[in-house]
C-alpha cells in the first residue's frame, strides 16, 4: 500500500483515467465494428466522418496510438470505396 498522500492521489487518478480510457476505447471499437458491418455505401459514408473525428481525438489524448488511428481510418476508407 502507498505511504504518501501524493501516491494515494495518484492511484485514485490512475483508476479514474483507466476507466475513462476503457470506456472510450470500447466505444471506438464498437463504432468501427458497426461501420464494418454496414453494407450500404451511403450509410457508411455518412458514418465515416464521425468515426474519423473520434479516432483523431483518442489518438490526441493517447488513448490509442496515432498510427493505429491512421491505420483504422485508412482501412475504413478502403472498405467504403469497395462498397457499392
Amino acid at each position: 500500500m502507498a505511504n504518501h498522500k501524493s501516491s494515494l492521489k495518484r492511484i485514485r487518478q490512475e483508476e479514474t483515467r483507466r476507466l475513462h480510457n476503457r470506456y472510450y476505447g470500447k466505444t471506438m471499437r464498437n463504432a468501427v465494428r458497426k461501420l464494418r458491418a454496414t453494407t450500404d455505401k451511403a450509410e457508411a459514408t455518412a458514418m465515416y466522418p464521425g468515426i474519423t473525428k473520434m479516432l483523431d481525438k483518442l489518438a490526441k489524448t493517447n488513448v490509442i496510438h496515432k498510427n493505429k488511428a491512421n491505420n483504422l481510418k485508412s482501412k475504413l476508407a478502403v472498405y467504403i470505396n469497395k462498397l457499392g
